[in-house]
């Protein structure tokens, strides 16, 4: 059983080090779209690279997060996520030095691949880690100091872009890893659960999800051309994807097995992750263009003003998942995705010369408030859905699909709103183009929030529920990790 003590000093060194790992990740996530309009214009990238800039890092993330939880189970949680940490700090390195756009695609990627194996492994860590009866405050703690993160996030972001330049956007990943790779080599101890797991990595099985979901946002980015490649390309991902279902369901040992999916209320609740992930992916993607193409905002001011929905995030969605817990997810999985339709409506006001606290902050103030709603109901349910053994993987299921959907939407909604190549670069065009994807993106919240209310039932009381109480990421909705109770740390 693990025996470490939050006040020991060992258990202080524990947690500054899985905060400063997830911080690298979600600090990346937060930060770069509001660099993208100062990458396009120092690298003379048009729209379409400016899409890749963010889905490079998307697809790599969102196609081996389940491999790289499940190598750290393997090869040890302490050891994947240190290898994690150094390879997000690489990747870094050459995204800031990047010569050309290309290279800076290429470095988003490999930047992708890091995170996929330090993400699952900062949960894992403390779970494995810490005593039971100091478990839960350790994750409180480890939550609420990311959540701060987040929220410093955009506003960092802002004031790196318009100050030293939008490479230290990613060279500031640098110095983090230097201070949490030490740390995490000589205070945090290992753990693993090779035993449990002795079948093969499902290798394949990642390799054609992540084909798939690469050469279907191939296609829909490129979609404008209208040239073979982009039709071969929606044909090959279309047989891809067919090709992963197969492969899943003869496997012995799955990356995502068929059978959790036997869950109805599992596969419906990622239905609707898959709804509102795919509005959030697209809102945050466009919004930050929104704001300094047509609006105006410096990088800073964008950046600053979409510090409330994190804000709200961080002091609310404890207090929504609680709410969940005694109402049942039924009304905050409805109501959550109506309010934000509501915020995605109103951010059609968001135009030029769009003033602040009128037009922008009412937006993100009802978007915020309904993220809060639905986000810790939404990993309840999820866990709630399947059995107590399979929760670490429902999680993490659920946490590839929300990443799948925005990375999706990323590629699909200029498609949708008539965006072209240089559409960021004019004012007018890229704000004819928001209204369209803002309603787009209402219309899709709707539709989660219907089919919410039409099949989430509340769960049995005796299910398992979060760990992770507080959260502010807007990308995916929080990892938990599975059960830890035998010697040696072994996840169940």
């Amino acid at each position: 059983m693990p025996d470490i003590r939050l006040a020991s000093s060992q258990g202080r060194w524990v947690l500054l080090t899985t905060i400063l790992g997830s911080s690298m990740a979600l600090l990346d996530s937060t930060v770069v779209n509001v660099a993208l309009p100062r990458m396009g214009r120092d690298l003379d990238a048009d729209l379409a690279a400016l899409q890749w800039t963010v889905n490079a890092y998307m697809l790599t993330l969102a196609g081996l997060i389940l491999l790289g939880g499940a190598l750290g189970d393997r090869f040890g949680r302490r050891r994947v996520f240190v290898i994690g940490v150094v390879w997000f700090a690489l990747a870094s390195l050459l995204c800031g030095l990047a010569p050309n756009v290309g290279v800076l695609i290429a470095a988003r990627a490999l930047q992708g691949v890091g995170g996929a194996l330090l993400t699952p492994g900062s949960l894992a860590l403390i779970q494995a880690s810490f005593h039971p009866d100091d478990r839960a405050r350790a994750v409180g703690l480890w939550s609420g100091f990311g959540g701060i993160g987040a929220a410093v996030g955009p506003f960092l972001g802002g004031w790196l872009v318009d100050g030293p330049g939008w490479r230290w956007v990613f060279l500031l990943n640098v110095p983090l890893a230097l201070i949490c790779v030490p740390i995490a080599t000589r205070h945090v101890p290992e753990s693993g659960d090779g035993q449990a797991h002795h079948g093969r990595f499902d290798v394949l099985g990642a390799t054609l999800g992540a084909l798939s979901l690469a050469l279907v946002t191939y296609a829909l980015i490129e979609a404008g051309e209208g040239s073979l490649a982009v039709t071969v390309s929606a044909v090959t991902g279309v047989v891809a994807g067919a090709a992963f279902v197969y492969v899943e369901r003869r496997r012995p040992d799955p990356m995502m097995p068929p059978k959790i999916f036997a869950s109805r209320q599992f596969t419906v609740v990622n239905l609707v992750t898959l709804c509102v992930y795919a509005a959030f992916g697209g809102f945050f993607f466009l919004v930050a263009l929104q704001l300094q193409v047509v609006s105006g905002y410096s990088a800073l001011g964008a950046g600053t003003a979409l510090l409330p929905i994190t804000v709200l995030m961080l002091l609310l969605s404890s207090r929504a998942g609680a709410l969940g817990e005694r109402i049942g997810p039924r009304i905050p999985l409805t109501v959550g995705p109506l309010l934000c339709a509501a915020g995605m409506v109103l951010a059609l006001r968001v135009g030029p010369e769009a003033s602040y606290v009128a037009d922008v902050l009412p937006a993100l103030v009802v978007l915020g408030l309904g993220m809060v709603t639905l986000v810790a109901p939404l990993t309840a349910t999820v866990l709630a859905s399947v059995d107590t053994e399979h929760a670490g993987l429902a999680s993490g299921i659920n946490n590839a699909a929300a990443r799948a959907a925005s990375l999706v939407a990323v590629a699909a909604l200029p498609l949708i709103a008539g965006m072209g190549p240089e559409a960021y670069r004019s004012a007018p065009q890229f704000d004819d183009a928001f209204g369209t994807a803002m309603i787009v993106c209402a219309a899709t919240l709707v539709a989660g929030a219907a089919l919410a209310y039409a099949t989430i039932r509340r769960p049995a009381p005796d299910c398992r529920h979060p760990e992770c109480r507080t959260h502010c990421g807007v990308t995916a909705p929080p990892l938990e990790a599975g059960e830890v109770d035998e010697p040696g740390g072994r996840a169940k």
